[in-house]
């Protein structure tokens, strides 16, 4: 069997392990939000407060959009002619047009020049979210933020650059199978070090003060069976006046954290019940979940790309000679940023029922559905959310049930518990 069949045949057991897999571990049932009581928990928020979520979405909607749409157009631009095929080869150049210096520094030249494109935008966004008073930072922070993330990806993606190249250079007719095996790892690994290395780069952490919330937290945590390294409290407010809260990491690095303004902004029972929430996430092996999920479609994404490798079409367009030589990045941007736009609605409506199932769980350790109701009010009001957004954009882009469909859920549960 050549490699290509071996390929082939590899995509297809990954594909089906995959679709099986998301068939048992996700929670296609979700509990009932009738419609009626959305309508009713809407009323409840004040006419103004509708309104003016609704202008601050309907200023930050046409960026999004804008982003997207940018985003793809200079991703194909390119990915699609042989404009980054020459942006890599001139990244290469002074270092000799050696593959290690063309894949790093051709892989960053091209990212960095589609991150400086759509800058613009994200200036905007910024200016909007500063406005209507959800952002508490100043232009100095944010670009510190900004530089803090260019930093991060640099570093994350000069090694995956350098090590996927390096596979392609050294087994370029078996890269497809190190290269799989090497993304699913890569998730792996991920999962487990970016809660304890790359969070703390953005916020600083504290131990929660000794006192009932935090013994009421860690006693939820200690009843639900899910062991928590510890409490910390995030410095969001130094970037935000949302409030939020988290179960972060996997195993002994689990810890709950708790936004600063959410310890401000919420009561004690709302805070609880937040937790009960991200509990629920723990409990149910979510980050699990979805580190397989991303495992097995990494791989197939590594298997695919060596498969559109033969279609001589898409390489005479970027103007390459092979999808596995560094002057094709611009060609893998295309790829994978096409394939995220296709897979973005699904991936959405499957976070969309686990976050419904974590909301079940929230009420079922707590017990008590007026205050689910009363913390996902809070959310809502504090964090500008469109209570009940357009359906159709919920459909496609929304990673969480609207806050109507959560209000609603609650008082369904409330009323089957009686």
């Amino acid at each position: 069997m050549t490699p290509r069949l071996w390929a082939g045949g590899a995509l297809i057991v990954l594909l089906v392990a995959l679709i099986g897999f998301v068939a048992v571990a996700v929670p296609w049932h979700r509990a009932p939000a009738p419609r009626a009581d959305q309508l009713a928990a809407l009323g409840q928020f004040p006419a103004d407060q509708v309104a003016r979520s609704r202008a601050f979405h309907a200023e930050l909607r046409p960026l999004s959009y804008a982003g997207m749409l940018l985003g793809l157009l200079i991703a194909l631009a390119l990915g699609l002619t042989p404009l980054g095929a020459r942006l890599v080869e001139l990244a290469g150049r002074p270092f000799g047009d050696h593959w290690l210096a063309r894949a790093v520094l051709g892989g960053l030249a091209v990212v960095f020049v589609a991150e400086l494109l759509t800058l613009p935008l994200a200036i905007w966004r910024h200016t909007v979210v500063v406005r209507y008073g959800i952002s508490t930072q100043t232009w100095g922070s944010w670009a510190v933020d900004l530089l803090k993330s260019f930093g991060v990806g640099a570093v994350l993606g000069g090694v995956v650059l350098a090590a996927f190249f390096t596979v392609t250079h050294f087994a370029p007719r078996w890269w497809w199978a190190f290269g799989a095996a090497g993304a699913a790892g890569l998730v792996v690994l991920l999962s487990f070090v970016l809660p304890v290395v790359v969070e703390p780069i953005f916020n600083r952490f504290t131990p929660m003060a000794d006192g009932p919330l935090r013994s009421e937290l860690l006693a939820l945590a200690e009843r639900d069976g899910v062991p928590v390294k510890d409490v910390l409290v995030a410095d969001a407010s130094r970037r935000t006046r949302a409030v939020n809260a988290y179960v972060s990491g996997l195993g002994p690095t689990r810890r709950i954290v708790v936004y600063d303004t959410m310890l401000t902004e919420a009561t004690p029972g709302e805070v609880v019940s937040v937790t009960a929430h991200e509990l629920g996430h723990a409990k149910d092996n979510d980050v699990l979940t979805g580190t397989i999920m991303g495992a097995l479609g990494s791989a197939v994404a590594v298997i695919v790309l060596y498969l559109l490798g033969s279609w001589t079409g898409l390489l005479r367009l970027a103007g390459v000679e092979s999808i596995a030589e560094p002057r094709a990045i611009g060609l893998l941007l295309a790829v994978t940023t096409v394939a995220g736009l296709v897979a973005g609605p699904a991936q959405s409506f499957v976070s969309r029922r686990v976050e419904a199932r974590a909301d079940s769980h929230a009420l079922e350790l707590t017990g008590d559905p007026a205050t689910f109701e009363a913390m996902q009010r809070r959310l809502g009001t504090v964090n500008l959310a469109d209570p009940d957004p357009p359906s159709w954009e919920h459909a496609m882009f929304a990673s969480h049930p609207s806050t109507v469909q959560r209000m609603a859920a609650a008082r369904a549960w409330a009323q089957g518990a009686r």
